[in-house]
């Protein structure tokens, strides 16, 4: 005999378990989630330091010619009084007298709180930044900078890094980043070797401040040595080392390709990859709906200046955040000098 049960109208409290969890046990999580979070905060900010975006005034100091070939310019910067504390890698926003803002990577000495010092190689075909620092920036010019920031971390073994040995490479003016690593290694003891290469050695920028470091660096120039392999940039390294790198993208390119699996491998490039397989593509500025083709090969940014000749940029590699646009389709808006789309249209609030 079929007998028909009540069917109760509302789930029984304890059924899947208790409605409310234990308030000592939602305590104890509390406090674990937030000891847990703080020691990520801890690890981040005492490897790169911190982040800084607040704008700064600082007037020029000291202006030196940094390379035989004068055609790199070091300033000294500072401020009404102590700077923020950054850490090796770290880089500041500059903006020039003519609003242009450029990304320089600090190359002073992180313990000196009252000054920051920057280095500027003279691109005679760039987009006018260095000229403009070479020729209109001199001691008593007054700067507005951000920062610092930083996109390029550095770890050394035992306090961030798993590494028993630095091997650092860097290009001619890529130096900048690298050589405040360096000191700091030499100063904690670490064990450390370094590639320094360039066009020559007149073009080779704190060449004293590298011969400091003794028989650890390997100096090599293309006039003398011929482009260096991979093989030659890695020299001294091994598969346990921890490379750090700054220069051209070919040597980096160079270096993706040779460096061991099992090595650690931090870089800074001077320019922004060369966009891969890509599509063409419309984008429409919404303020006049201009619809512009962006080529296969081409950024939005490089699609778009022609005409928006204002449109801010830096960096033209992602990390700076200067070209960032809302567009619709996405929350958190596109950085129009890196990112592609994979629709055949994109709308940009500009």
């Amino acid at each position: 005999m079929n007998v028909a049960l009540p069917v109760p109208d509302a789930i029984p409290g304890d059924l899947y378990g208790r409605r409310e969890r234990d308030p000592l046990l939602r305590v104890l999580e509390r406090l674990m989630n937030a000891h847990m979070q703080s020691l990520r905060l801890w690890h981040r900010k005492d490897v790169v330091g911190e982040q800084n975006d607040r704008r700064m005034s600082v007037v020029v100091v000291g202006r030196t010619v940094e390379a035989h070939d004068e055609n790199v310019v070091g300033f000294v910067l500072a401020g009404a009084g102590e700077l923020p504390s950054w850490r090796a890698g770290a880089h500041i926003d500059v903006e020039l007298p003519s609003g242009r803002l450029r990304q320089y990577s600090l190359c002073g000495d992180p313990a000196d709180s009252t000054t920051y010092r920057i280095a500027v190689r003279r691109i005679p075909d760039g987009d006018g930044g260095s000229i403009e620092m070479h020729d209109e920036v001199s001691v008593g010019t007054q700067l507005t900078i951000r920062g610092p920031r930083n996109a390029f971390a550095f770890a050394v073994p035992g306090h961030g890094s798993d590494a028993d040995h630095l091997h650092f490479v860097a290009g001619g003016i890529g130096i900048t980043p690298i050589l405040p690593m360096a000191r700091l290694a030499q100063r904690l003891g670490v064990d450390f070797s370094m590639v320094y290469t360039g066009r020559s050695e007149d073009s080779l920028p704190f060449l004293d401040d590298v011969r400091s470091f003794g028989d650890r660096v390997s100096i090599r120039t293309d006039d003398v040595d011929g482009i260096p392999s991979a093989q030659t940039l890695l020299e001294g390294s091994t598969p346990a080392s921890a490379i750090y790198a700054c220069g051209p993208m070919p040597m980096i390119d160079s270096l993706h390709r040779g460096v061991h699996p099992e090595s650690e491998f931090h870089f800074e490039r001077f320019s922004a990859p060369p966009i891969v397989n890509g599509v063409p593509f419309t984008v429409v500025l919404n303020r006049t709906g201009e619809r512009i083709t962006v080529p296969a090969d081409k950024s939005i940014l490089d699609a778009v200046k022609p005409f928006r000749p204002d449109v801010a940029y830096s960096c033209r590699q992602g990390f700076c955040g200067t070209c960032r646009v809302p567009v619709e389709g996405r929350p958190d808006g596109m950085l129009i000098c890196t990112e592609r789309t994979e629709g055949e249209e994109v709308t940009l609030h500009m």
